[in-house]
């Protein structure tokens, strides 16, 4: 290895170490550290799809939340609110068929959380603006069922 060989290295690893003690002061988040982790790790390297472009819609590229739900849908991936929604009408066809009063209760339980957490991350323009939530009121005709059985 020549001189100029060495110099080179020696200025990428201070390059290196100035971008390092930058970087060692500023805030991360817990997801950015997940991601450069599994980047160091190569575990984007062998994705499908990667290196092609992603097939847009042209007529979506004036609304960016149009354009991701499209892609999430063509990519066969829901939205977090979408799958609570069809887990809430799951738990909600079970506390109907249950008998047992402490597994209701539990399931009251359940239900109540993940309502609380769809109405967090339901966008506003797939809520409804009745008062309720659709979720809410449904639940309510549950219980009273329940109660009457």
């Amino acid at each position: 290895m020549n001189q100029e060989e060495l110099d080179k290295k020696l200025k990428k690893q201070e390059i290196l170490v100035k971008d390092e003690k930058v970087w060692s002061y500023t805030y991360e988040d817990h997801i950015s550290s997940i991601v450069k982790e599994a980047e160091k790790k190569g575990s984007f390297n062998n994705l499908p799809g990667k290196g092609q472009p992603l097939n847009l819609d042209k007529d979506l590229s004036y609304n960016p939340e149009k354009q991701l739900y499209r892609t999430l849908k063509n990519n066969h991936v829901l939205p977090r609110w979408i799958e609570l929604s069809k887990e809430i009408d799951d738990l909600k066809e079970r506390l109907k068929e249950t008998t047992n009063t402490a597994e209701a209760a539990e399931l009251i339980r359940t239900i109540n959380k993940k309502v609380l957490e769809h109405n967090l991350l339901c966008p506003p323009s797939a809520q409804k603006n009745e008062g309720e939530n659709r979720y809410l009121t449904i639940f309510n005709e549950v219980i009273f069922c329940y109660i009457i059985k």
